[in-house]
């Protein structure tokens, strides 16, 4: 070794200030808290060498004279686990038709007349395109406007998929997302029998959702509860956790006002956690973004109280995840890709999912989907009954997108600490700037990203919390 050299020097790294220090991390994933004086210290190549914050530094990859080379290449390499896989997530769209008015969907009560079902052979071609991706793993969700309203075809899709896998061999999930206010006991035994998995969606306690979810045949929230602890039981007896029902929440204005109650409905159910989401001005929600819709700040001031509600759920004993920290933590402590296809770069549209709606015209994802039913086929591949699934995936529109949403194609990314974790979405960026690119300094997507990040890290950076995070990702934690 030199003299001169500094062996403190740091590696090529990001940063970011969170208020009271900096968030550093470097291009494979390697990521530390830093306080203010450490981190001009660092920034400097001053830090004395057999001083802890040196190990500290050292251990993650951060000082360019001890770089681990192989380690650096072992956190790339997971984080970016799913980009070279090939479409997993399919999305058939089985009808337009919805028997809910909610005030952020776009989805048509009652059809309105038009013949919005898809058909038997269209399903089916889209099962074809499914299983011609070379990802090993294939998930076919089933949705709607309310996919129930199209059970025939649904019935009959399920079996045809399971009857093309046993040629196949692909590692095959399939679910429906529903309202669940059609349910009876012949489709739950179907769905049990076929363990075809179930996904409704419960904004909060019944006031909450019944007023986000409207529906003209009484309380949604009441059917909702009722065939989730259905489900829950079923899945109990056969001794599944894989069969477990999932919920889902959207944030609106109304829910800002609740947190607690929010989590408690959750908790109350036994369904073990929560994935906060932000509400997304995409498709209908954006129209109606005047009535529904919020700041960023909004939003964090929320997800912070939900937190922090969560961490002392927890504290007392009780596993409860909280879904969308969970996943951030995976990345940032294990550098796992948990396939979450919005937090990818390039992000999940046309290379993690693909969108087939009721009439056989594909999209990227299902937002891009959303933003055709708004008049506007940006987002559109091609349709499953003419294009081949290589035409589809190499369509303008899948090239658009990867580009677009490819973190080193966007200059404000390139020295945030986020980047080797973060990811960004063509379609809100189109949605709300015009341009999939975007100017992500001003949306609200990076403001929305950031302040979850921060909001981990945090608490990963005190002992009671991170154990608490760090438990949520053992085997089968956050799924």
């Amino acid at each position: 070794m030199k003299a001169t050299e500094n062996i403190s020097a740091p590696f090529d790294f990001c940063f970011e200030s969170d208020g009271t220090g900096y968030i550093v991390s470097s291009p494979f994933g390697a990521a530390l808290r830093l306080t203010g004086p450490e981190f001009r210290l660092f920034r400097a190549g001053k830090v004395k060498k057999k001083s802890g914050l040196f190990r500290r530094l050292e251990a993650a990859g951060l000082l360019r004279a001890r770089l681990d080379f192989e380690g650096a290449e072992e956190r790339a390499r997971g984080l970016a686990a799913g980009v070279y896989e090939g479409p997993g997530l399919h999305i058939l769209v089985l009808t337009l038709k919805c028997n809910h008015a909610c005030v952020y969907c776009r989805a048509t009560p009652g059809g309105c007349g038009k013949n919005t079902d898809m058909s038997r052979a269209t399903a089916a071609r889209s099962v074809d395109a499914a299983f011609s991706s070379p990802n090993k793993k294939i998930s076919i969700e089933f949705q709607g406007g309310e996919a129930l309203l199209n059970w025939p075809v649904l019935v009959e899709t399920v079996l045809y998929a399971k009857k093309i896998n046993l040629k196949k061999g692909k590692d095959l999930a399939l679910s429906v997302v529903t309202n669940l206010s059609l349910m009876d006991e012949a489709k739950f035994r179907f769905l049990v029998r076929e363990e075809v998995s179930v996904c409704t969606s419960l904004d909060g306690p019944a006031g909450l959702h019944d007023a986000n979810r409207k529906w003209s045949g009484g309380s949604s929230h009441c059917k909702a509860v009722y065939w989730l602890k259905r489900f829950s039981a079923a899945a109990a007896k056969d001794g599944r956790a894989d069969a477990l029902p999932s919920a889902l929440m959207t944030t609106t204005r109304l829910s800002l006002k609740d947190p607690r109650g929010i989590v408690d409905e959750y908790r109350a159910l036994g369904l073990g956690g929560i994935f906060l989401r932000p509400l997304s001005p995409i498709g209908y929600a954006g129209g109606m973004w005047a009535d529904i819709g919020y700041g960023p700040n909004d939003f964090l001031g929320f997800y912070s109280s939900c937190l922090d509600y969560i961490m002392k759920v927890n504290g007392r004993g009780e596993k409860f995840i909280e879904r969308n920290a969970a996943l951030l933590a995976r990345k940032i402590l294990r550098a796992e890709d948990p396939n979450f296809l919005d937090l990818r770069s390039p992000c999940g549209a046309g290379i993690g999912q693909l969108a087939y709606n009721f009439n056989g015209d594909v999209y990227t994802c299902d937002e891009g989907r959303m933003v055709a039913a708004c008049g506007d086929d940006f987002f559109r591949l091609g349709n499953v009954r003419k294009e081949k699934f290589r035409e589809l995936i190499t369509a303008p529109a899948a090239r658009v997108c990867a580009m677009a949403s490819c973190l080193e194609n966007q200059p404000y990314c390139a020295r945030c600490a986020f980047k080797p974790f973060c990811g960004v979405c063509p379609v809100h960026n189109y949605s709300v700037q015009g341009s999939p690119w975007g100017n992500i300094r001003n949306g609200s997507w990076c403001a929305l990203q950031k302040g979850m990040f921060k909001a981990v890290f945090s608490l990963l950076e005190k002992k009671k919390t991170r154990e608490i995070i760090e438990a949520w990702l053992e085997k089968g934690g956050e799924s």
